[in-house]
Order: C-alpha cells, then structure tokens, then sequence
C-alpha cells in the first residue's frame, strides 16, 4: 500500500502566486550606512553644505547628496590611465592565466576593466 498526499488547490489557476513581501507596494526606505553617514560629514564639513535634516533615514537621498556635493574626478594626462591596483590585479591574474596582458590595457582603464573581467578565475 502506498500513500499519495493529495494536496487540494496547489495547481489550480485561481489561486495564482503568493506575494513575497507582506505589503508589495510599500517600499520602507533603507537608512544610510555608517560609512554613507561619515563620508557626507566629511563632504559637508569641506564643502561648507548643511546635511538636511532627516536625510540619514534614506539610503538613496543620502547618496544622491553626495553625488551632487563630491569632489569631481580629477582631469588631465593621466586620467584616463588604469589604477596601481587595477595593474596588480590584472597581472595576477595574467601570472595565474599564464597568459600576458595586452600593452594596449595598459593606456586605458576601460580597456583593462574588460580584460579583466574577460580573464578572471571564476
């Protein structure tokens, strides 16, 4: 004798899918981190703005603010160049792959964020 569990409904149509959240259509914002918090101190003590008030109860404004009152990177010959760090990473992973980084890479950090993400032990 065997035993089928009958499970009355589980594949009808109308019941339809269960919803994940208790309230989809509320969406609570989330507060800022602590590093969020003390960067837009850092930002606001330098540049001379005021946080508004509130502001750390939403992730998403409070980087927006930064956005807007963050120090713009930095333009000139070397800008468009890869960082140290982005070189040592792709030379490691050049050392484990045994196989070269273009010199091309080398000119452009566009260039070697593709090698690398294109290359990467996964």
């Amino acid at each position: 004798m065997s035993f089928q569990p009958s499970f009355p409904g589980l594949f009808s149509p109308a019941r339809g899918a269960a919803p994940v959240e208790a309230e989809p259509h509320t969406s609570a914002a989330q507060p800022a981190t602590e590093k969020q918090i003390a960067y837009a101190r850092v930002l606001s003590a330098k540049s001379g703005a005021a946080l508004p008030d509130g502001i750390t109860a939403d992730r998403a404004a409070l980087s927006k603010w930064i956005d807007a009152h963050k120090a713009p990177a930095p333009q000139g010959r070397f800008s468009n160049y890869p960082s140290s760090k982005q070189v040592a990473f792709a030379e490691r992973i050049a050392r484990l792959k045994r196989n070269p980084v273009p010199p091309e890479c080398f000119r452009d950090k566009t260039m070697m964020s593709r090698w690398i993400d294109s290359n990467k032990p996964r």
